[in-house]
C-alpha cells in the first residue's frame, strides 16, 4: 500500500513543472499542483495524460486512479 502511494507520487513529481503531488483516497486519486509560471493549460493537460499513462504501465492498483492536475494563479489586492 505504502509502496504504491510512493510510486504514484514519484511518477507525478518526476514531471516538469510539478511542485507538489499527493496520493489520496488509498491511492485511488493523485492531486498534482503545477507551477502556473512554468506550465500552460495545455501543458497541464499533457502532464495529466503522461501521469495516467505511466501509472497504467508501471503501477499495480485496484480499480481506478484519478489524476487531477491543478494549475492556479491568484491575485489579491487590499484597498485601505
Amino acid at each position: 500500500y505504502v509502496k504504491r502511494l510512493k510510486a504514484i507520487e514519484g511518477i507525478a513529481m518526476s514531471k516538469f513543472g510539478v511542485i507538489e503531488a499527493y496520493a489520496i483516497s488509498a491511492g485511488r486519486e493523485i492531486r498534482v499542483m503545477v507551477d502556473p509560471g512554468k506550465t500552460t493549460d495545455d501543458e497541464a493537460l499533457r502532464i495529466a495524460i503522461d501521469i495516467r499513462d505511466e501509472i497504467k504501465a508501471n503501477v499495480t492498483y485496484p480499480g481506478t486512479v484519478t489524476v487531477t492536475v491543478i494549475r492556479e494563479t491568484r491575485a489579491q489586492q487590499v484597498a485601505k
